[in-house]
């Protein structure tokens, strides 16, 4: 497995997107500490950019690495090799390189402004341990996509319709329950339902960690008593690890039983 997440780190270093994706939030970094003299305002700019582009990034990278490595995946699974070493180590190879480029990206231009001397050091810790989060989960379900679908076209159809839930369609939902229900005690549908949906946790978690709560209403109170406490963090980041080894254990399950 260490062999293959090697091959596919390095292949997708080599690639220009990565280049591409690594001089984006180079840029967006150095362009945003230009206008804002405020590291936490910078750090929420960057917040409403990452949450969503970060998810969408590791979908199409992912289902995009799997169906053009699909000839070079045929000829590994004709060696002995365990089937879940080949998966589990592309998924991996993609996983880190986005997640360095991202790191990489947006910490070099903040370290130059001066971030380890800053109290924003913890929020901007924060915002990039989410978006690594972000990465390593929709990547896992980016490939659990494109191993149940062996058409291409419907892969990235899947991969796309998968982001727009999560980022947009999710939350519509979600509001629209809590406006039905609202004569019902909601605390413990709000605390769940923001849990069962990654990309709503991380802001939540952000925001709160940024200490700007208070403009969430009577939510964010309810949010601040849960999340601000360390029980909640510990529960939040379990959540999130729950997330990245859910997809992970079905990539295994999947690819044992796979007939290619």
């Amino acid at each position: 497995m260490l062999k293959i997440l090697k091959y596919s780190f390095f292949d997708l270093m080599r690639s220009r997107w990565s280049y591409v994706y690594f001089a984006f939030y180079l840029l967006l970094g150095i362009i945003l500490l230009f206008l804002n003299n405020d590291l936490s305002k910078a750090v929420i700019t960057l917040m409403n950019v990452i949450i969503v582009l970060v998810p969408l990034i590791g979908t199409i990278f992912g289902v995009m690495y799997y169906y053009n490595s699909k000839e070079f995946t045929e000829l590994l699974l004709a060696q002995p090799l365990k089937r879940a070493s080949i998966f589990i180590g592309q998924y991996l190879g993609v996983a880190l390189s986005l997640s360095m480029s991202l790191i990489f990206g947006l910490g070099i231009p903040f370290i130059f402004y001066g971030l380890l001397q800053s109290t924003a050091i913890w929020d901007f810790s924060l915002l990039l341990t989410s978006g690594t989060f972000l990465t390593f989960i929709f990547t896992a379900l980016a490939f659990n996509i494109a191993l149940s679908q062996d058409n291409k076209i419907k892969g990235f159809g899947y991969a796309i319709l998968l982001w727009l839930f999560f980022a947009i369609i999710y939350d519509g939902f979600f509001l629209m329950t809590l406006i039905l229900f609202e004569d019902y005690p909601l605390d413990k549908l709000s605390l769940v339902g923001t849990m069962l949906n990654p990309i709503d946790l991380s802001r939540t978690l952000i925001l709160l960690k940024l200490d700007i709560s208070a403009l969430l209403g009577y939510t964010g109170a309810i949010f601040k008593k849960f999340f601000g406490t360390n029980f909640g963090l510990i529960i939040s980041s379990l959540m999130m690890t729950i997330w990245v080894v859910l997809p992970v254990i079905r990539i295994i399950i999947k690819s044992r039983k796979k007939d290619f």
